[in-house]
């Protein structure tokens, strides 16, 4: 009995010893992919065709309403009353980028792109500070439309050149905006419509004569978010997506 006590006690020290030996040595935790930062020049989509995820109202926060996503296209339902109250953001801001998007509208429908948006309670909508894209019916517009409230313009401000030529209502254009450190440049179905450079004597002195004089930051933003706008009308964006430049 004494014999099974001490084998017993032999084997108990052994383990301990184990124990104490193996307790010393260091353990390295599996170490996890970082989350890869896209570089510049690579193409990255701001809407999945299936979700709002990476954009929110603009001074808003929660659920998106007055938009929705119908067969791989984000669709605002022009639930908006005017300009103001129903546009969405991206939730990251961009300074120089090449921005394209597919889109089109129904009858006397009025929407747009703006850049370079700065959200605050002082402002009632994205257009206060960024510049827009503009989109609307040019044909079916229940009122009459001056040359800078077309499509393609650089709203109120630049407008396009002959190059334009606009799909039928129903139907989907390409569009893109390239802004480089002030050189925008504005492109419709395939062609490129207009080009402007930004914050010089004929651009502040347009932004001063113009719809704009009332509106001290419009423009003067150099980074900013993404907007769509909602215009109380109904519009179709998809393949909406960005490259930094």
């Amino acid at each position: 009995m004494k014999q099974r006590f001490k084998k017993l006690g032999l084997a108990l020290a052994a383990a301990g010893l184990v124990c104490v030996q193996t307790s010393g040595i260091p353990v390295h935790k599996a170490k996890l992919p970082k989350q890869a930062t896209p570089a510049k020049g690579t193409w990255i989509n701001l809407f999945d065709g299936k979700t709002l995820k990476g954009w929110h109202g603009f001074n808003k926060k929660g659920p998106v309403k007055n938009w929705t996503i119908v067969d791989g296209a984000l669709v605002c339902l022009g639930a908006a009353q005017g300009d103001t109250g129903g546009d969405i953001v991206t939730d990251k801001a961009y300074t120089n980028f090449e921005l394209s998007w597919e889109w089109k509208i129904e009858k006397g429908s009025n929407s747009g792109v703006i850049y370079h948006v700065v959200e605050d309670p002082k402002y009632h909508g994205p257009y206060e500070t960024g510049p827009e894209y503009q989109i609307i019916d040019d044909a079916g517009w229940p009122e009459k439309l001056e040359d800078w409230q077309k499509t393609g313009c650089d709203y109120a401000m630049y407008l396009p050149n002959a190059s334009k030529k606009v799909a039928p209502v129903g139907t989907w254009n390409t569009s893109k905006i390239i802004f480089n450190n002030g050189h925008v440049e504005h492109w419709l179905n395939g062609k490129k419509i207009l080009a402007f450079e930004a914050w010089t004597s004929d651009w502040k002195r347009k932004k001063a004569e113009g719809k704009w004089k009332d509106y001290p930051d419009y423009g003067n933003a150099k980074t900013g978010l993404i907007a769509l706008q909602d215009h109380g009308h109904k519009a179709y964006f998809r393949s909406i997506k960005i490259k930094e430049l």
